[in-house]
């Protein structure tokens, strides 16, 4: 994994700025660095190496034998010996063993249709002289990052924010994404800085002449419901073909010139890849467990008892509140957006950890969530609307056992409210309520008690969600699918790439040089998964069937029957402890009244209510207080202008 920066002047590019922009990447790519601007100035690419594959000779920008054609990338290739070997069959030549440059014979093969070829977590950008255009293109689900801007006519891409911002782009608040972002709905292209764009997952950028115009490659295509009632396989049948793309997509994920280690929690995703990986290893993988003093949200148990189940060494690595509140402003600039919790600082602590034991490639078990309706939210839609065969007073009881068992996070995932008239649009537009964006709602509601006059007068008249829905194709592959593909169909659009993919994987993970690899995320993986019958996913208040009978074998039998919970760190226990010294600092700062977007009075009153709340409530309460603080983080570490 790397970094990289590029862009397509109307003058000339400053070189000293080109340099800062790179250095700023450092962390993502610590082993070399390499730029090239055009002998007329207008072209520029810049590059931080992670050193993966190729270790000796993958320097980038890459370029072609005329040097009219270069390459930045981010990411790994999987299947990149198949490729290069039919590539060099038909007379491209390759000067480097790294598996980015199947990427750029690709391209000078078919062009855009290249993108299609390549499997992995990636995002890249093409300078190509010859058409006059630079081409940016992004993995299938976003895992890795990838911006854009115009700014003074110029187009720039960078793998980070601060990259850009490095280049001379303004620091200032984008007001309809921060507003959308309190109800944990930004729309998958949309950041918080204003004129700061995402190239979508599955998407690709053309930029030429000032503009730049973005196209897709690639969706999850989830069959009709129709269509899906009428598949006759056996449960034998989809089990084993989901185990068997699930290896191959491990198997690809071991290939490295250095080792690969593993992020495990108690929970079957990481167990279950960690368990698959193992087997085909003849020497143990490590593999590292965050842990707490709560047992409510300690996994490490469990974790240790499936390394030694496979064959695999347990490093636990302990996390403190101290530690969170220590490393916590650091996490939020890395993050480059607003936090809800602190897990995405545990996460950056535990890449930390990672790092320090000279590691630089891990696996991890984003996605499987999102493929396989993994969240407690999902298998309440099954209960309410997959419900015909199912008794009504056993489905309650149902859904209260769920709330029951997600005591950690039931009021965040699990809420029973009836949806209020913010969710008008979503109701026309899908005919129902997903159960995610009805907690998503209850979410934004708390937190507009919270914003700033003006803040309010700006986002005026402004549907959070109608806004991120008007932007994805609705019509074409959400209408007509059964309500549990429609719910992980949109929740992939929105929440894995803006939160799941950002605060919980790269950003986190290359905070510290870390390459997380996504098994569950191989396309072909959720490919497979897309067309699997609803029942093999949810059956009841068993989530993620399939992935259980997939991999029994490989995982211990409290993991094959755990339910699912979400990740979190624990609430802070009293006004004594780390974190709450942390809230108090920063809602008595100058930081906060600094902000353009949260009432200072309102804030501090908050923090008052927490500490009388009593505890079932705290952890809904810090919700809105890590929004609060965490904003304020981020306004003071880039300079944010209103």
């Amino acid at each position: 994994m790397c970094g990289f920066v590029a862009g397509l002047f109307q003058q000339s590019a400053d070189p000293h700025l080109l340099a800062e922009s790179v250095a700023s990447l450092h962390h993502r790519g610590p082993d070399a660095r390499g730029q090239w601007i055009s002998g007329d100035g207008r072209w520029a690419m810049g590059h931080a190496r992670l050193s993966i594959i190729g270790l000796n000779n993958g320097a980038q920008p890459m370029t072609d034998a005329s040097g009219n054609v270069r390459l930045v990338v981010n990411g790994e290739f999987y299947g990149y010996q198949e490729i290069r070997q039919q590539l060099r069959a038909q007379g491209y030549r390759f000067v480097t063993d790294s598996d980015s440059e199947i990427a750029l014979h690709l391209y000078l093969r078919e062009g855009s249709g290249a993108f299609q070829h390549l499997r992995g977590e990636f995002a890249g950008v093409i300078a190509d002289r010859r058409n006059r255009v630079m081409i940016a293109f992004r993995d299938r689900f976003g895992v890795k990052p990838l911006f854009y801007t115009i700014h003074k006519g110029n187009v720039l891409f960078a793998s980070e924010i601060k990259a850009l911002l490095a280049l001379g782009v303004p620091a200032r608040w984008d007001d309809e994404s921060m507003f959308q972002e309190s109800y944990h709905f930004r729309s998958h292209e949309h950041t918080l800085f204003k004129g700061i764009h995402t190239v979508p997952g599955g998407h690709y950028a053309v930029a030429r002449d000032g503009n730049v115009s973005v196209y897709p490659y690639w969706d999850t295509a989830y069959p009709t419901a129709a269509a899906l009632n009428c598949d006759k396989r056996s449960e034998e049948e989809i089990v084993a073909g989901f185990r068997e793309v699930l290896d191959d997509a491990v198997k690809e994920r071991l290939i490295a010139d250095v080792e690969v280690a593993s992020y495990l929690s108690g929970g079957i995703d990481s167990c279950g890849v960690l368990g698959l990986a193992q087997q085909q290893m003849s020497k143990p993988i490590r593999a590292y467990t965050l842990t707490f003093d709560d047992e409510l949200y300690d996994e490490s148990h469990l974790a240790k008892q499936q390394a030694a189940f496979v064959g695999a060494t347990y490093h636990p690595v302990p996390v403190t509140e101290q530690q969170l509140a220590d490393e916590y402003r650091d996490s939020v600039r890395a993050a480059e957006t607003t936090f809800i919790n602190a897990h995405g600082v545990a996460k950056y602590m535990l890449s930390k950890a990672v790092r320090d034991a000279g590691i630089k490639v891990v696996f991890t078990g984003e996605g499987a969530d999102e493929i396989l309706g993994g969240y407690p939210p999902f298998r309440r839609d099954v209960l309410l609307y997959n419900s015909e065969q199912q008794d009504p007073v056993i489905m309650q009881q149902l859904l209260a056992d769920m709330r029951e068992s997600n005591k950690a996070t039931g009021d965040l995932m699990t809420h029973d409210a009836a949806p209020p008239a913010e969710l008008a649009s979503v109701q026309r537009r899908l005919g129902w309520v997903p159960s995610a964006i009805l907690s998503f709602a209850q979410m934004g509601i708390s937190t507009r008690k919270l914003f700033r006059r003006d803040f309010l007068d700006r986002v005026a008249g402004i549907d959070p969600f109608e806004s991120s829905l008007n932007r994805l194709p609705i019509h074409e592959r959400v209408a007509g699918r059964d309500p549990l593909n429609q719910s992980l169909y949109i929740w992939s659009k929105v929440v894995l790439p803006n939160y799941v993919l950002t605060l919980l994987g790269d950003r986190m993970e290359m905070a510290h040089s870390i390459e997380g690899r996504v098994p569950f995320l191989d396309h072909r993986v959720a490919e497979y998964a897309a067309k699997i019958p609803i029942n093999m996913k949810i059956r009841g208040m068993r989530e993620k069937h399939v992935l259980r009978e997939a991999i029994r074998d490989v995982v211990i039998e409290p993991v094959y029957n755990r339910e699912k919970h979400p990740f979190t760190t624990p609430p802070s226990k009293s006004a004594h402890a780390p974190m709450w010294r942390l809230f108090e600092e920063v809602m008595h700062s100058e930081a906060l009244d600094n902000q353009p977007v949260f009432d200072p009075k309102a804030a501090r009153a908050l923090l008052d209510e927490l500490s009388s709340a009593p505890p079932e409530n705290r952890f809904s309460l810090e919700i809105q207080i890590h929004r609060v603080i965490s904003t304020s983080m981020l306004n003071e570490a880039f300079k944010m202008s209103a």
